[in-house]
């Protein structure tokens, strides 16, 4: 077996080494050479045997393949074989200089030394580093101090790292870098925490982003920047603003030191755009705003950072009945619009869009006053009216009670249809509430203005009975104009009402009382019996020769025999 010898320590100068082994050289030593002459293949040295040994020329080739290596150099070398066939020494610049890197990480694991080296590729678990030509392994969980998703964008970058575990036999070598780091972040920790206090501007690098806010690096400690506090404006996710990595002069705006926890504020180092919103945005001033947001009841329109406006629904169109925002704007856009209230205390400005065109509202009294026939289209029938499209925008209501003087109209969807053309006319236009209010029956003369003087109070008439209710009778006069016989009006001594007449039958009665305004007619069928009775008893009377006589008396038993005489002989 061939005796190993040990490399030589680090400290050894190459005199001291050659003037050692220029004498003797055995194999697996590193020995001092002088380079003797240089050929692309081949690079001769004298290691002070009686032949020279050879090394190939691409040991010596830097990363770009060229050798740097001439006649007269010294270098030092791993003697691989004492002959060989050709009598020639066989030699290994590249090996002698991995022992020599052994060497060193051996001591920098000893005496826990930082040591350099280039990430090279992924392996299994980790990363592989090149230290000084010495392949290392760098643990997934080592990399940093929190877990790497993309190990892949380190590899090439040069790192410092801790040696954890060293093995020269077997040729292994593990690393750290998480170590390191958490040495530098306790060191900062500790200084960071001294310094830390409410109020203080501190510099910091973003080192997460969430949903809701960015983790910052203060040094050695984290604190949170929330979304809520990184702008007076609208940002809808922090990485609008932010990279992992950026560098970010924040406010500390709490701090917990037992808990170690750290409130950040970005918004709280500038001015405050609410302190002078007064001044620059008075009430009536007309500014182009970018919409930022919709809601079901609005949208909001950024004025500049940190200042939005609210549109309402109800403030984007004087005519249309706006069902959501999106309707008429949309998310990005540039909008003009007026400034309708300012409330500094609560942050809020109320601004409206219809408000930059005139009122139509404000100009239709004027074109359609009370009485004034129009024209238009059913453009919706409710149980309630029937709304009618005069104009671009604005409809105007026939509401249920002023579709006809006479017919109780239950629904209009039985008179009326969607795209029907009707003429009506304008009874009222409300333009503080935006209501326009028709009338079909109003085409016509009201007939029952001319009830009283076609009906006067105590004119016997004949009708049809139409319905029968609890409280009376309704009796049909003429086509659509009823009088009602109230139960105690029907007859005299009746306990029920209802057995005395029956629908479609046709009775007579008097009209006892006319309301024209209210559309109502008391008649009474007992005001005819009495009148009759009346009359006969008169006649009674006359032909007893007692005008003076009393009802009491012309009733008795001979009384009543003449007075049912008296109705049969009418009756003939």
């Amino acid at each position: 077996m061939t005796e190993q010898v040990q490399p030589p320590a680090a400290e050894e100068s190459f005199a001291d080494l050659f003037e050692k082994t220029s004498h003797l050289v055995k194999e697996g030593e590193v020995v001092a050479g002088k380079v003797l002459s240089v050929d692309p293949e081949q690079v001769l040295v004298d290691v002070g045997t009686k032949s020279e040994g050879v090394i190939p020329t691409w040991e010596f080739a830097d990363s770009r393949g060229i050798a740097h290596i001439k006649p007269g150099d010294q270098v030092e070398v791993l003697v691989e074989q004492a002959e060989n066939e050709d009598g020639q020494v066989v030699l290994s610049k590249e090996k002698a200089d991995k022992l020599r890197v052994w060497d060193q990480l051996s001591g920098a694991y000893d005496d826990s030394q930082v040591v350099e080296g280039v990430i090279t590729g992924r392996v299994k678990g980790g990363l592989s580093v090149n230290i000084k030509g010495v392949k290392a392994f760098l643990p997934g969980s080592q990399v940093d101090l929190r877990p790497v998703r993309n190990l892949d964008r380190m590899i090439g970058e040069l790192h410092k790292f801790k040696i954890i575990k060293f093995n020269k036999r077997r040729g292994n070598i593990v690393l750290s870098r998480r170590a390191l780091l958490e040495t530098e972040r306790q060191s900062l920790r500790e200084k960071t925490l001294e310094i830390l206090q409410e109020g203080l501007v501190v510099e910091g690098i973003i080192k997460n982003i969430t949903d809701y806010g960015a983790f910052v690096d203060l040094g050695g400690i984290d604190g949170l920047l929330h979304i809520t506090d990184m702008s007076w404006g609208r940002i809808a996710h922090p990485s609008e603003l932010f990279q992992v990595g950026d560098t970010v002069r924040v406010r500390v705006l709490k701090f917990d030191a037992e808990s170690e926890r750290v409130s950040l504020g970005l918004k709280q180092t500038q001015p405050d755009p609410w302190g002078e919103v007064g001044m620059h945005y008075p009430i009536g001033k007309r500014i182009t705003g970018k919409v930022v947001s919709l809601a079901d009841y609005g949208a909001f329109i950024e004025l500049q950072p940190g200042i939005e406006g609210l549109i309402h629904i109800s403030e984007m169109s004087w005519t249309k009945r706006v069902k959501h925002p999106s309707k008429v704007v949309a998310i990005g856009d540039e909008t003009d619009v007026i400034v309708l209230d300012v409330d500094e205390v609560n942050r809020k400005i109320s601004l409206g869009m219809k408000q930059i065109e005139p009122n139509p509202w404000s100009m239709l009294e004027e074109r359609y006053p009370p009485g004034t026939r129009v024209k238009g289209t059913v453009r919706n029938v409710t149980n309630f009216g029937v709304f009618v499209g005069i104009e671009d925008g604005i409809d105007g209501l026939i509401h249920v009670s002023d579709i006809s003087w006479t017919q109780k109209i239950r629904d209009p969807k039985d008179h009326f249809n969607k795209g029907d053309e009707l003429e009506a006319v304008v009874l009222k236009v409300d333009i503080e509430n935006e209501k326009f209010s028709l009338g079909v029956k109003q085409l016509e003369r009201n007939p029952w203005e001319q009830i009283p003087a076609k009906y006067p109070i105590g004119t016997k008439l004949k009708g049809k009975v139409t319905s029968i209710v609890d409280f009376g009778v309704f009796v049909e006069i003429e086509e659509g104009i009823e009088g009602l016989v109230y139960s105690s009006e029907v007859g005299k001594n009746i306990d029920d009402h209802r057995t005395v007449v029956k629908v479609g039958e046709e009775v007579e009665a008097l009209i006892v009382r006319i309301d024209a305004s209210e559309q109502k007619i008391a008649l009474s069928m007992r005001a005819i019996e009495e009148r009759e009775e009346r009359s006969a008893i008169q006649r009674v009377a006359r032909q007893a020769g007692t005008e003076k006589a009393t009802l009491g008396d012309l009733l008795s038993q001979d009384a009543l025999s003449q007075l049912r005489r008296a109705d049969d002989d009418d009756d003939d």
